[in-house]
C-alpha cells in the first residue's frame, strides 16, 4: 500500500493542518514505512497461537462472595443525632 503526498494532503486537510510540501513528502515516507512494517507483520504465521489478553501473566484473586459486616443497623443508628424507622433524620433541603 503506497501512502503518497496526495493522501497526506487529504488527511492534513481533514485534520485542518497546514503542511508544507517538504512536510507532506516527509510524512508520506514515514507513514509508508510504517505501513510496510505492518504488512510484514501480516506474514507471520500465528496458527495455533491463542490471542493474549495481557502481556503479563496475571491471575485474579478470587474470594468467596460473602457478607462480612452486615446487620449492624442498630449500632450505626446510635451515632445519629436523630433517627426514625431505621434512617437518619436530616433537615429538609428542598421545598
Amino acid at each position: 500500500m503506497a501512502f503518497n503526498e496526495e493522501t497526506v494532503a487529504n488527511v492534513a486537510n481533514l485534520a485542518r493542518l497546514n503542511l508544507t510540501d517538504e512536510q507532506k513528502q516527509k510524512f508520506a515516507g514515514e507513514v509508508d514505512g510504517i505501513l510496510n512494517w505492518v504488512e510484514q507483520l501480516q506474514e507471520v504465521n500465528v496458527d495455533g497461537i491463542e490471542p493474549l489478553i495481557s502481556v503479563t501473566e496475571q491471575t485474579e484473586a478470587i474470594r468467596a462472595d460473602v457478607v462480612t459486616d452486615g446487620n449492624i443497623q442498630a449500632d450505626l443508628m446510635k451515632n445519629a443525632p436523630e433517627s426514625a424507622h431505621g434512617f437518619y433524620v436530616v433537615p429538609k433541603m428542598v421545598e
